[in-house]
This record gives structure tokens, sequence and C-alpha cells, in this order.
């Protein structure tokens, strides 16, 4: 006699994870409800049914007309809808959406930033300056977007949080964004956030010249239990990449831009010269001024002793 093959159990849901979560895993259930497969209701609809395994698991948001045929179908009398329009609402943007919620399921979290400090150790002033001059149109979502951003922060300080390793190209650390106080408050706390153990910090110094990713910002997530993936993106634009050939080319980047960067303690030191050198005090004098009476003054004092010696 012969047996079916066995299907495989369905993915396991996090609601409390994100807002498309929560929505995806109450797709399932009315679905379930309904007993119907992901095929049968796409069928309804009509969509692929891949395309409902990907909003039931929060990779993906349904568009308007697609969110209410699935509130119809399932009979959810209004309930999918109106979570609907809060995912939507919010300040994420669809192509950006999938990447936040892959983040805190990584075990690592490898960076290169060629333009910015990375989200996930931006502080507050900082975000706030990046975001609203990014983006001219952005009105009153400003203050939303900056809420959203310093939310992912939390995953750093969370139990088995995923290995941040981040490197920060140096023109981000000159490049003023915000106040003074902002700027040096962003350097101060990227030095304070290099003390975690989940978070390891370079700088690649500006005069390393060409190097495998000077196309812009990189992201290559590892995770426990599922294939590598990396991210890029720009300012309007991110693309997640799941081609093994191609994550592994941006993996083996980031692998030299790791030999090619300072270590994390001279990447501290030089983030530290910075502040002095730019945002101390004006009343204090900077490291390289006080080197230079350093030297001055012991050239006086060798010049005393000569002439005593005469």
């Amino acid at each position: 006699m012969k047996t079916g093959m066995a299907v495989p159990a369905p993915k396991k849901l996090d609601p409390t994870q994100s807002l498309t979560a929560l929505y995806g895993s109450m797709l399932r259930k009315f679905r379930t409800k309904a007993g119907w497969t992901q095929r049968e209701l796409g069928d309804r609809i009509p969509i692929a049914h891949s395309r409902i395994a990907q909003f039931e698991l929060g990779n993906e948001t349904p568009v308007p007309d697609v969110a209410q045929a699935l509130d119809r179908l399932l009979k959810a009398d209004g309930d999918l809808l109106d979570l609907w329009q809060h995912v939507v609402r919010t300040p994420i943007p669809d192509w950006a959406r999938r990447y936040v919620n892959l983040e805190p399921q990584a075990s690592k979290i490898r960076k290169y930033q060629a333009q910015t400090v990375p989200g996930l150790l931006q502080t507050e002033g900082y975000a706030r300056a990046l975001l609203g001059g990014s983006r001219p149109s952005v009105g009153t979502a400003l203050e939303r977007l900056v809420t959203a951003r310093l939310a992912r922060q939390t995953i750093l300080g969370a139990e088995g949080a995923p290995v941040l390793w981040a490197i920060l190209d140096e023109a981000v650390l000159w490049r003023p964004l915000g106040t003074s106080g902002d700027m040096r408050e962003q350097l101060e706390h990227l030095i304070a956030a290099s003390d975690l153990n989940s978070v390891v910090l370079q700088v690649l110094e500006l005069d390393q010249g060409e190097h495998p990713l000077l196309g812009g910002s990189t992201t290559v997530l590892s995770f426990f239990s599922q294939p590598d993936m990396a991210y890029v993106e720009s300012a309007y634009s991110g693309e997640l990449v799941e081609h093994p050939g191609t994550v592994a080319e941006f993996a083996l980047a980031l692998d030299h831009l790791q030999a090619l960067a300072l270590s994390p303690q001279a990447s501290v030191d030089l983030i530290r010269s910075i502040i002095e050198e730019k945002y101390c005090d004006s009343r204090l004098p900077s490291r390289a001024r006080r080197r230079r009476l350093a030297q001055v003054q012991l050239q006086q004092r060798a010049g005393r002793r000569l002439r005593r010696g005469r």
C-alpha cells in the first residue's frame, strides 16, 4: 500500500514580532478556520499561492484590492482589513519591511555603511537630521519615522541578540548631520555601543582607496536555520538578495573590508580623535594642538638646558 508524502509543517509565526507578522498570523488563522489551503485561497482572489505564503510570514503586505478580497472571502468582518490599515500606515516602506522583519531573526548582521551610521546605531538627533534631510517631503511623518527607527534598536540589548558587525567608511564620521551637539552625541554613542558584547565596530579609512563595495552600503544577514541573505540599499530603495552565489559574493566582499579596516580599538581611537578635532569645547585645545604645544615646551626646556650648560 502506497503512502502519501508527508505534508511539511507550516512555519511557526511570531505575531509579537511586528504588525506585519501579526497580520500574517491572523490571516493564517482565518484561512485555517475556513478550511482552505494557501493555493485554494490564492485561486479565489486570484493571486499566486506563494504570495499568500509571503503575507502569512509577514514578508509582504497585500495591495488594497487584495487586502479587501482576503477580508471578504475569509469572512473576517473587517478585522483583517482594520489590521491591514495599521500595517500600511507604519512608517517603514514596503521595500524595507521584509529586511526589518528579518533583522531580529538573524544570528549575525554584517554591514558596510558608505554614507551614514547604521540605523541600529543611530541616535535620535542624528536619525531626525538624516530622515528629515534625505526626505524633504516627509513633513509630519518625520517623528513616526524616527520612532520606528529607534524601536529597531531594542534587538541589540535583547537576550540572544544578533551580533552586529559594522564597518563604517571614514567619510561617515566626518560628514556632519544635524547640529554639532547631535554629531558629537552620535560619535560618542558609537564608542559606547562598541563596548557591547553584541557589537563589533570597524572604520575603513579614506586612504584605503578602491575596495569591493564602493558601489554603496551592503548588509549580509546570517541565520542558524536558513541560508544567508544580502540587502543592498539606497535612500529610496532596497533589494533583498537571496541567490546563494550573489550572497556569497557580498559576504566575500565584506571579508575583504574587515581585513582592510582598522581594528576595533584603533577604530574607537579614530572616532575619539575626530570628536576632539571637530566637536570638542572650542575653549579647550584639540589633541593636535596639545601635541604641538608639548613639542614646543620640550624644545624650550632643551634650549634652557643647553644655555645653562655653557
